[in-house]
């Protein structure tokens, strides 16, 4: 009996980590806001060792432009962004 108390025990709730963003599309000028899941869009890149991590996500607005946003970012093992690059739009702070 006591593993299925601990099997249906409430749990702590998990907090996901996000990195947000935002752009500025070339075209209309619409401010998108992205954000990439620190637990889960990251890849390895291992070109560098291992130690960097990299994600690239592509934005479109919500207005009737459809151009592309493409953003890339890398990330140390702190999870912290030491590159940006985007094409399409600018980074917007």
């Amino acid at each position: 009996m006591n593993f299925l108390k601990k099997l249906f025990a409430p749990r702590e709730p998990y907090t996901k980590t996000y990195y947000t963003f935002n752009v500025k599309c070339k075209r209309c000028g619409e401010t998108i806001t992205g954000r990439i899941d620190l637990d889960n869009d990251l890849s390895v890149e291992y070109e560098e060792g291992g130690d960097v991590f990299y994600a690239r996500k592509v934005l479109m607005g919500e207005n009737k432009c459809f151009q592309r946003v493409e953003v890339k970012f890398k990330f140390n093992a702190d999870r912290q962004v030491i590159e940006k690059d985007i094409i399409g739009g600018e980074f917007v702070e």
